[in-house]
């Protein structure tokens, strides 16, 4: 697991190549990054399904709950078949403009 910090956005990388054992990590190191926006990088990852992706819905639903955003990104993937309680990207660059606007809408009282 890689772990870089930029600004007030952390971006959390597998290393492993194991989804459910990097999932288990990022939940008992979760205190470490819950005062900062969340990037869960899965690009490294090429076939993925909804089945793999929905473990991470309850982190994702304590993460908004705690008023931050966690964004999961994932390079190919059908998007529609997404539950709303997820944020899923194709790429870093647009996991970062999505957190920057619910940032804003956040300071605007949304």
């Amino acid at each position: 697991m890689k772990v870089d910090q930029k600004g007030h956005t952390i971006t959390i990388k597998d290393t492993q190549g194991d989804i459910a054992s990097f999932l288990m990590k990022v939940t008992h190191q979760y205190k470490t990054f819950e005062k900062h926006n969340i990037v869960i990088d899965l690009l490294s990852y090429n076939e993925l399904t909804l089945t793999d992706v929905k473990p991470f819905m309850p982190l994702s639903k304590l993460h908004k709950k705690a008023k931050k955003s966690f964004v999961i990104v994932i390079s190919d993937f059908d998007y529609n078949a997404i539950p709303d309680t997820l944020t899923v990207v194709p790429s870093l660059l647009e996991a970062h403009d999505i957190i920057e606007m619910e940032e804003i809408e956040r300071d605007l009282g949304f």
